[in-house]
C-alpha cells in the first residue's frame, strides 16, 4: 500500500505543526485532528493512508480512537502509529492490543517518523 495521505492526531499545537512539517516537507499530503473523537470522523471521511495519533487527549484519548478505527469496517486497514510522551513498556503493550503498529516516544527525530513512514509504505 503507498503511502499519500497521512493523518496526524494531536491535542498540542506545537507537537501537531512540528509533526506536520516533517510529514509535509517529505512530500505527504496532510489532515490534522486535534482529539480522538475527531480523529475517528477524519479517519472516515478523508481514508488516510497512516495515521499518527498522540495518547493523552481530551474526551476519547488515543488508545479509544486507535481502537475504534481498527475495529470499524471502513477504516480498519488504516495502520496507526502512536506519537507519546508516556514510555512505559505497559503504554506499549497497551497501544499494540488497541490495534497500535507501532510506538514513537517524544520527543522523537524526523527520522523516526519518516522510518514509520517507509516502514508501514
Amino acid at each position: 500500500m503507498a503511502i499519500n495521505k497521512v493523518l496526524l492526531v494531536d491535542d498540542s499545537p506545537m507537537d501537531l505543526a512540528n509533526i506536520r512539517c516533517i510529514v509535509a516537507d517529505a512530500g505527504y499530503s496532510v489532515v490534522t485532528a486535534t482529539t480522538g473523537i475527531e480523529a475517528i470522523e477524519v479517519a472516515k471521511n478523508e481514508m488516510p493512508d497512516l495515521i499518527f495519533m498522540d495518547i493523552v487527549m481530551e474526551g476519547a484519548d488515543g488508545y479509544d480512537a486507535c481502537r475504534e478505527i481498527t475495529q470499524n469496517g471502513d477504516t480498519k486497514t488504516i495502520p496507526v502509529v502512536f506519537v507519546s510522551s508516556k514510555n512505559q513498556k505497559a503504554d506499549k503493550v497497551w497501544a499494540e492490543l488497541q490495534g497500535g503498529k507501532a510506538f514513537i516516544t517524544k520527543p522523537y527525530t524526523p527520522e523516526q517518523i519518516l522510518d514509520q513512514i517507509t516502514a508501514l509504505n
